[in-house]
């Protein structure tokens, strides 16, 4: 909420800050502002003889758009994050929707309306079917949609180039901050990528830690403030703005001694990060000389790139479900090989989890891909209470073909590097033996056909269920390798879905019981010497790294941001002062008294 009274007067406003791994937390510049994409447009009849011209101008807009991306996609760097080129893949993939380039053609033709009201009208049938996914992820992908066609709605209305225009240039040495109501992934690179914008950081009236601005924002390593409320009224063009990212505020006009400070920060931020990348080198390990892996999670095969240029000791988690989704055609065995070689191969025999298929519930295939499963064509598509139905291990062991045929892809790729299966989401020991017994039908299909694997690829379990935690024993008989999946485990622990705004402060990753689980699963897993990596968000928390530490954790898995951040971290920790400090706050009944003795820890000075 702003404080100033009028546009370009001091003021702060808040927001979701969006930190970017090692880069700066904090933007200095002058602001620019965006001016607004509306998808407002003429509604009207028109007469059968106009179909056709209405039709030629939808045409001509969605070729326009789609020219734009490809050309944009020719100027992308090579060591551009693997985020950049995905989300230039998923705007062309819906430009090339039939649901959205097809139905607002029938449209004009079967209701004979303009153009502009037929894409409208497709647009917000599409978007009522995101927005009955209760997973938060999947539910904010609808912004990706009105994005794509506000700019092709820019192109029906202009009938040229849609991209966001040039600011113009500042003072010498000054950077920009982008102000805008929505800003699109592709806005983002467009302005990215122009040598003579020099883009310091981004504030949006929309968005939230999920949402696709989010992300590109922490893979192009720059600050944002996302979901300012009115922040294209409350700061004016040219503006001094100061963006805490990591505060979540934005000051405007800030007065001479608070801007010296915060210039201060930015100093010492960029020689902290400098400072930082040299560690990459360094081998992982406590005060007291103990080695630990850091390992990266990763959601497509670009990814690995970013995971080596941390220096992660291998991928921890690799995220197969994204090669299946947003498709009609489930991916073939060839090109499941490709993608997983493509990451065993990069990582140069480093070790690569690969997990097998997390489908289900809220992450949903394409009706097509569902009827080539011999799902019915209408059957429903979320359940009633989709975190607890056919999903990840159970989806896979109803369709014994679609597993089967990652099984045998992940067991070839282990032919070109390290590869390791983790199988989510196990409850049962018979999910775990059936799982092995498909794992050994893959391999004997491989053998009749002669191709290459490697016959000892071990199979791992993720603890994400507290049945599974609370049956450990069978678990290790089994099974070579654990993996915690904190982010699931605190769900189902706690009964809390994260993206039920009504509950979810309720969700806590220092609740006693679910603290209580992971240290059972990292005990019971040392006393077996199976290894153990916490693979959830809590991984690459710092505040946290020294509790896991005591608990007994030597492998932690990331995003590749955090990785040089733990290193850092580990450095100055004393596994046996750790442990110490585990043991107190396992005691804690009370998350208040919890989150207290965290804080404290953190807050000690590295030795």
């Amino acid at each position: 909420m702003a404080t100033g009274d009028r546009p370009g007067v001091s003021g702060e406003l808040t927001g979701v800050g969006i930190v970017s791994g090692t880069s700066p937390t904090i933007a200095i510049g002058r602001a620019h502002l965006l001016a607004p994409s509306e998808l407002e447009a003429r509604h009207y009849a028109i007469e059968r003889k106009d179909v056709l011209h209405e039709v030629a101008r939808l045409n001509n807009a969605f070729s326009l758009v789609r020219a734009e991306i490809d050309e944009l996609a020719r100027h992308v760097a090579a060591d551009a994050p693997g985020e950049v080129r995905a989300f230039l893949d998923l705007h062309r993939m819906i430009l090339d929707d039939p649901l959205l380039c097809d139905e607002p053609r029938d449209l004009v033709r079967s209701r004979l309306i303009n153009a502009e009201w037929a894409l409208t009208i497709q647009l917000e049938a599409v978007c009522k079917q995101f927005e009955a996914i209760d997973d938060e992820y999947f539910r904010s992908r609808s912004q990706d949609v009105r994005q794509v066609v506000e700019r092709v709605m820019k192109a029906l209305l202009s009938g040229s180039n849609t991209t966001v225009a040039l600011p113009p240039k500042p003072a010498d040495g000054e950077r920009l901050v982008l102000i805008a109501r929505d800003l699109s992934p592709t806005d983002m690179l467009h302005l990215k990528e122009r040598a003579e914008v020099d883009v310091a950081g981004f504030v949006t009236e929309l968005g939230g830690r999920t949402s696709h601005t989010a992300i590109m924002a922490r893979s192009l390593g720059l600050p944002a403030v996302l979901g300012v409320a009115s922040a294209r009224e409350a700061v004016a063009e040219g503006d001094l703005v100061v963006l805490d990212a990591e505060a979540g505020r934005v000051r405007i006009q800030p007065e001479t001694a608070d801007l010296a400070q915060y210039r201060q920060r930015l100093r010492a931020q960029v020689e902290s990060r400098i400072a930082l990348r040299k560690l990459k080198s360094r081998l992982p390990r406590t005060k007291d000389g103990i080695a630990i892996d850091l390992m990266a999670n990763i959601e497509l095969p670009e990814d690995a790139r970013d995971a080596l240029d941390a220096g992660a000791d291998g991928i921890g988690l690799f995220r197969t479900e994204f090669l299946f989704m947003n498709r009609d055609q489930l991916p073939d065995e060839d090109e499941q090989y490709e993608a997983y070689a493509k990451v065993a191969r990069a990582m140069k025999g480093k070790p690569v989890v690969i997990r097998t298929l997390d489908i289900g519930a809220d992450k949903v295939l394409s009706e097509k891909a569902r009827r080539s499963l011999g799902i019915a064509a209408g059957a429903p598509t979320v359940e009633s209470n989709p975190a607890l139905g056919l999903r990840a291990i159970r989806y896979c062991l109803a369709y014994p073909e679609l597993f089967l045929t990652q099984l045998r892809a992940i067991l070839r790729a282990s032919s070109v590097g390290t590869v390791r299966i983790l199988v989510p989401m196990l409850a049962h020991v018979h999910e775990v033996e059936q799982t092995l017994s498909f794992v050994a039908r893959a391999r004997e299909q491989l053998k009749e056909r002669k191709a290459k694997y490697d016959a000892r690829v071990p199979v791992g379990g993720m603890i994400e269920v507290p049945a599974a935690a609370l049956s450990l024993p069978a678990f290790v008989r089994r099974l070579k390798f654990l993996s915690i999946g904190t982010n699931d485990l605190i769900q189902y622990t706690l009964a809390i879905d994260r993206a039920d705004a009504s509950v979810a402060h309720l969700y806590d990753h220092l609740h006693p019981a679910v603290l209580q689980l992971i240290a059972r699963t990292i005990r019971v897993g040392g006393r077996a010497r199976m290894p153990v990596a916490v693979c959830g968000e809590m991984a690459g928390e710092l505040d946290l790294t020294e509790l896991l530490l005591g608990m007994g954790l030597r492998q932690f898995s990331m995003h590749p941001a955090q990785v040089l951040s733990v290193k850092e971290r580990l450095f100055t920790l004393s596994t046996k002062a750790a442990a110490k400090f585990a043991a107190r706050v396992l005691r804690a009944d009370d998350p208040l008294q919890i989150r207290k003795l965290i804080e404290k820890s953190a807050a000690r000075p590295a030795l």
